[in-house]
């Protein structure tokens, strides 16, 4: 990160997260990250609240909702920027790694950038996560429903809920970052009581599915192709 800028202090007093018109902070950080890339310098003040913000990513679901929001919403460089930041403040702030970065690595799509993410991921060590697992049921059309659940750390993860029936996928939706408790909140359910179900079994119900929807002539829905290591075979060009 570029040199902070030295500036005086609001002389209300107020702290830079109390000063912020935004709770969760996004629209403070992404602008800082705005000036990093065009200037190379960052204002004293932004670059406090970035660190005060940083603390709050291990527990509080709209700052990492924010932080995956606003990283996502800036161009290269700022993105680069954010990531040169968090290799200098990384180690002084009392946030396990994987609650700085696995926010970022959801959303991003550029291969050298997730290399560097996850990189720097390897250094927080083995973490405790439940494993990833499944979730099934019909809805009252008789189309099926699954939500594959996957997850990031502490009480975050990352959701595919997909319906589909024998003529292809009706509809896939990916949430990169949700809280545990929002996998009960599913709109799509339309009355379905989801059971817990062996992912290898939802897996290849999937993929018969996508295979219907390649043969009807249909591209498989984006949000599956973000789980390309799940369902490569029935992902790719193959012919059917």
């Amino acid at each position: 990160m570029g040199t902070p800028r030295d500036r005086q202090d609001d002389p209300s007093g107020d702290s830079p997260r109390e000063a912020s018109s935004e709770g969760d902070g996004g629209p403070e950080v992404k602008s800082m990250f705005v000036e990093e890339a065009k200037s190379g310098q960052v204002d004293a003040r932004a670059h406090a609240a970035w660190r005060s913000w940083l603390g709050a990513l291990a527990s509080d679901p709209k700052a990492a909702m924010a932080a995956a929001l606003a990283y996502e919403s800036l161009p290269a460089q700022g993105r680069d920027a954010w990531l040169t930041a968090l290799d200098t403040d990384a180690p002084d702030v009392r946030v396990p790694r994987v609650a700085l970065y696995a926010p970022l690595l959801a959303v991003e799509g550029d291969l050298g950038r997730r290399e560097r993410i996850e990189t720097a991921l390897t250094l927080a060590g083995p973490h405790d996560a439940s494993a990833r697992h499944a979730l099934r049921g019909t809805t009252k059309n008789g189309d099926k429903l699954c939500v594959i659940v996957s997850p990031l750390y502490l009480d975050f993860v990352e959701l595919l809920v997909c319906r589909y029936g024998d003529q292809g996928v009706v509809s896939a939706r990916h949430e990169p970052l949700s809280h545990l408790r929002d996998e009960d909140a599913i709109p799509e359910a339309d009355g379905a009581e989801l059971e817990l179900t062996p992912v290898p079994m939802v897996v290849e119900e999937l993929a018969h599915a996508v295979v219907a929807h390649r043969r009807a002539g249909k591209a498989a829905p984006e949000a599956l192709q973000r789980f390309s290591h799940l369902f490569a075979p029935e992902l790719g060009s193959r012919e059917e």
